[in-house]
């Protein structure tokens, strides 16, 4: 079980708890104003917050919300959505938020397409685990994604122990879902003043 760190972010307008073994990538390089990007100091995994324009028309339902994801979903994979599978799509629950702003959960992989046998060969990664979090703010016309990528590196994680079409995510995906449960547990709003800035 991971070691969990209050962690604020953008100036402190919110605050979560995040592995402690996550570090802040804008201490080494440069992050885009409307996000935060936390990298495991021990692994591959990164935890990225972005602040977006919200996207579709008024209102909240399945349906609006749910191509909502799907739009984000291909902002961040940006590739052939032959390589994209979609696992689950859930309606999720943060603890610290208003019970009214809707909130989802998607699990997705993706393998990449090797440009040529040489990046084949590469450290490439035989496929990516994406878990993708929606916090949709209408009133503040923002989308809020908290997206956990989890690069499957071949020699990095057991091939046996992660087979999704049977329900086995193996250690790293599991990790990931209990990085993500603790952020639906302590993710909280506290400058709602944030989303007119970015």
């Amino acid at each position: 079980m991971a070691n969990f760190r209050s962690t604020p972010l953008f100036g402190g307008a919110l605050i979560t708890d995040l592995p402690s073994s996550f570090a802040d990538v804008s201490t080494i390089r440069q992050v885009p104003d409307n996000q935060e990007v936390y990298l495991d100091k021990d692994g591959f995994t990164s935890i990225i917050f972005d602040i977006t324009e919200r996207v579709g028309g008024p209102g909240s339902n399945d349906a609006t919300d749910g191509q909502a994801l799907t739009v984000h979903l291909e902002e961040i994979v940006d590739s052939d959505s032959d390589t994209l599978k979609v696992w689950s799509t859930t309606r999720t629950r943060f603890s610290k938020i208003p019970q009214h702003i809707p909130a989802y959960t998607l699990i997705a992989t993706q393998i990449p397409v090797p440009v040529s046998e040489s990046e084949a060969k590469s450290a490439a990664p035989d496929f990516t685990a994406i878990i993708l979090n929606l916090i949709r703010l209408e009133q503040e016309s923002t989308d809020v994604l908290i997206t956990i990528n989890v690069p499957h590196i071949k020699g990095e994680y057991t091939e046996d122990d992660v087979d999704l079409e049977l329900g086995k995510q193996g250690k790293l995906i599991e990790d990931a879902v209990e990085f993500s449960a603790k952020i639906w547990e302590t993710f909280k709003i506290k400058d709602w003043h944030l989303f007119n800035e970015v």
